[in-house]
């Protein structure tokens, strides 16, 4: 008999690299879109005349300056490695702790209580 294949877990599984670009595209959009509405509302504002104009100005222009360095950077970057992924470590972690080592596994004599053996 041969050995048996470890079972992938659909929540361990990798994504397809078409679905990370597509989550990159659509991040890179949010954030463009993000970056739009910064200036839009800028714009506004000053046609308003809103109390704390410079305040207010001067967030959504460093929204409006900072969200598309930030999106390129984003966009461009992949994923962590499978193996620096919190999540793998963490159920790793945890399948070890429910599953223990068979070599350091109690006898079913270790697992019965000894008063119930005296009588």
């Amino acid at each position: 008999m041969g050995r048996r294949q470890k079972v992938q877990l659909i929540t361990t599984a990798e994504r397809t690299p078409e679905q990370e670009l597509r989550s990159r595209e659509r991040r890179y959009v949010a954030m463009m879109l993000l970056r739009g509405l910064c200036v839009i509302v800028a714009a506004v504002l000053v046609t308003a005349e809103v109390p704390l104009l410079w305040l207010w100005l001067s967030l959504l222009l460093a929204g409006a300056v900072f969200l598309p360095w930030a999106a390129v950077l984003l966009a461009n970057d992949k994923g962590p490695r499978p193996e620096h992924r919190f999540r793998n470590k963490l159920q790793a972690r945890r399948q070890q702790q429910s599953h223990p080592d068979p070599a350091h596994a109690l006898t079913d004599h270790e697992h019965t209580d000894p008063k119930i053996i005296d009588g």
